[in-house]
């Protein structure tokens, strides 16, 4: 066994009899600066151990959200109709999804952005939509032509009124004419309209009563409405209730399209056909001119287009009057983050989230006086950004989030009018870590601290005592 005099040999911290030691006025002094040093540097040491630090590193992007990326929208359309209004998506390698429905809602708006009413349910329409084979003949026209003040007169008098707001130089207008204005004598030799008063089949020229055919939100032509006597009511905003027809244009539909319109008279419900969603040839008419568009589509990582605009396969539009003019109330790409676990990063990367939704807010305005046939684009620039934290050597966070740049410019084109938006994505990403400390390392430098601080600290008193001592003795040597 060890003897105790052994083990003391090996003391490294001997103690020296208080009576050999002498206090000093200059080392108390030195002392409280040591140990004032000392709980300076524990708490700079502390607080970057607390502090978290972050990599930042560009990588190429090899994302888990596999081939497809999301993208939500809210935008509004104060002069774009939802009757028309469809949302279509292209890339590069060829795909084309045209009038997307699934995903999208619409709301009718007013000018003020304001919603006139409940979703807009365009309904599924015909893929191939039947004319007629009549020659248009210019003489014995059966349909009424209408202008304003004759409209509000007859909308009035007759318990169901029938208009086809067309245009002369229309292809699809001039298609309809020969079957409208036969099946107009048809209905009016069945249903005199002097004598019975339950129907009548009218026309407007849209190029000649603009103002009636803004007033009933007429984009595309033709258009059919059905105005229902005592259904046509001013509402909050001044919005007319009726239906437009989808079915047929050829003579013997457009004429039992009529009579079955004319049976349903009687019923004191005149709104069973408005609320009947199953029938395709007729749903209601949007109550204003203007459109909400919300939802999202899927689109793959490669460059492509979103884009927004009149779209119909047997209706024209007047490319002139077609204002594409947009407030983005939302956009963003990629899975939506919560704003808490957004937040939480910031505290992180304080950059962070700043160009997710660079849009937001924004306002695209195309004022008709300067220029028409305008199509507004945005070109969109998106990178990934990839944030991995670590709350312990088992715990990892993964943070995706996608951000952009965005360019807007207004062009003319021949073509109708359309709201454009091109996205590019970069194949790198951002890849941002949060560098892990350990507690070791803590109390490594800790103990670095105060050692050092002492031993400084005794190398500047032991420094400081001799020299006192050194200037003691030259003193003395002078006075002998």
């Amino acid at each position: 066994m060890f003897s105790s005099s052994k083990i003391k040999s090996v003391d490294f911290y001997r103690k020296i009899p208080r009576d050999l030691t002498e206090a000093s006025l200059s080392g108390a002094g030195l002392s409280i600066i040591a140990a004032l040093a000392m709980m300076f540097l524990f708490g700079m040491e502390l607080n970057d151990y607390l502090t978290v630090s972050t990599t930042t590193s560009i990588v190429v992007d090899n994302s888990s959200d596999g081939d497809f990326l999301r993208i939500d929208f809210n935008i509004s359309f104060p002069a774009l109709s939802c009757e028309f209004a469809s949302v279509d998506v292209s890339d590069v390698l060829g795909t084309n999804r045209l009038n997307i429905t699934k995903t999208i809602r619409k709301f009718s708006i007013d000018p003020d952005l304001r919603p006139t009413g409940a979703e807009f349910h365009s309904g599924p329409l015909p893929h191939y939509i039947k004319h007629g084979d009549e020659v248009d003949e210019e003489t014995n026209e059966g349909s009424v032509a209408l202008n304003s003040a004759s409209f509000d007169k007859l909308s009035h008098q007759y318990q169901i009124l029938v208009v086809n707001f067309y245009a002369p130089w229309c292809y699809w207008s001039t298609r309809l004419k020969p079957s409208w204005e036969k099946a107009a004598k048809i209905i009016k030799q069945r249903y005199d309209p002097e004598v019975d008063g339950r129907i009548l089949l009218a026309k407007v020229d849209c190029t000649e009563e603009v103002d009636l055919c803004r007033r009933n939100h007429i984009q595309g032509y033709p258009s059919i409405r059905i105005f229902r006597k005592g259904s046509d009511v001013r509402e909050t905003h001044g919005h007319h209730e009726h239906e437009s027809y989808y079915g047929d244009r050829d003579t013997d539909t457009l004429v039992k399209t009529m009579e079955d319109l004319v049976d349903s008279i009687p019923q004191e419900d005149q709104k069973i056909a408005l609320e009947d969603k199953s029938n395709v040839t007729k749903r209601p008419a949007p109550l204003s001119g203007g459109c909400r568009i919300e939802g999202y589509v899927r689109v793959k990582k490669v460059p492509g287009n979103l884009i927004i605009s009149a779209r119909s396969g047997s209706h024209s539009f007047d490319a002139s009057k077609m204002n594409m003019s947009h407030v983005i109330s939302h956009l963003s790409f990629g899975k939506t983050v919560s704003p808490q676990v957004l937040n939480d990063v910031k505290r992180l990367i304080p950059y962070l989230g700043r160009s997710h939704d660079k849009l937001n807010g924004r306002s695209f305005i195309n004022h008709r006086d300067l220029d028409a046939n305008v199509t507004i684009e945005h070109y969109l620039q998106v990178v990934k950004t990839e944030v991995v934290t670590t709350k312990s050597s088992h715990d990892h966070r993964i943070i995706e989030e996608y951000e952009y740049t965005a360019h807007s410019s207004l062009a003319q084109s021949v073509y109708i009018p359309v709201a454009k938006f091109h996205f590019e994505l970069s194949p790198m990403q951002v890849l941002v870590t949060e560098d892990s400390k350990s507690f070791s390392h803590f109390l490594t430098n800790v103990c670095a601290i105060i050692g050092g601080v002492f031993t400084v600290a005794g190398i500047l008193d032991s420094i400081f005592h001799n020299t006192i001592r050194l200037m003691k003795k030259v003193e003395i040597g002078k006075n002998y």
